[in-house]
């Protein structure tokens, strides 16, 4: 275990020591050659572990395509409790509000504390459809969430709908005897609600990729 740690560590400071002398990311040969790693496929494993634990976020549709988000994996982390999953297309159906108990949660995510930006109450979701693409929200990327029932317009939050049963993550806009849904997806209509219809339970504070 202390041999596993000790490499990721490598890896975080030979990328933080490579941007310093180069102005740019590394690439996967790079890190491997560096860190005196035997293949890119033992690289690329440790990377997933350091990007789902919320050290890098890695960008695949861009050459060098990897951001350092936390100096070491020694410094601060939080234990997220993952509470379930939420739509970012069509809204799905849960069968009460108290589907976002966080105490009752089992699973739990590691992330830097410094993506939860201070927050207290947060928890963490799955993202299941593409209508937030654009917002880079993609199907199968986890959200960070705080806890809270206002959001200003604009902001991604998971909302409840209540007549419909439903939750789905949208960017929330209040019009006149109405509130517009949002998508982030040219290709996709927003959802028009009455707003005692609503109820926020949560806005979005981070974004962790998930990556192929």
């Amino acid at each position: 275990m202390k041999a596993v740690l000790s490499r990721r560590q490598n890896i975080v400071d030979f990328i933080r020591q490579f941007l310093v002398d180069k102005g740019y990311p590394p690439t996967i040969r790079d890190i491997m050659r560096g860190c005196g790693i035997s293949s890119t496929s033992v690289v690329d494993y440790n990377l997933k572990v350091l990007e789902r634990n919320g050290y890098i976020r890695r960008h695949r549709e861009v050459s060098r395509g990897l951001e350092l988000l936390v100096r070491s994996p020694r410094e601060r982390l939080r234990q997220i409790p993952v509470i379930g999953t939420i739509a970012a297309g069509a809204p799905i159906p849960v069968p009460a509000p108290d589907v976002w108990d966080v105490a009752a949660s089992a699973d739990t995510l590691t992330v830097a504390a410094d993506l939860t930006r201070g927050r207290e109450e947060v928890y963490a979701l799955r993202v299941k459809g593409s209508s937030m693409v654009d917002a880079l929200i993609n199907d199968g990327d986890i959200v960070l969430m705080e806890y809270v029932n206002v959001v200003d317009d604009g902001e991604t939050a998971a909302i409840w709908l209540k007549a419909e049963k439903e939750v789905t993550l949208k960017k929330v806009y209040r019009e006149a005897g109405r509130i517009r849904l949002q998508p982030a997806n040219s290709a996709m209509k927003p959802i028009y609600v009455a707003p005692n219809d609503v109820e926020i339970q949560g806005r979005v504070i981070a974004v962790i990729r998930q990556m192929a």
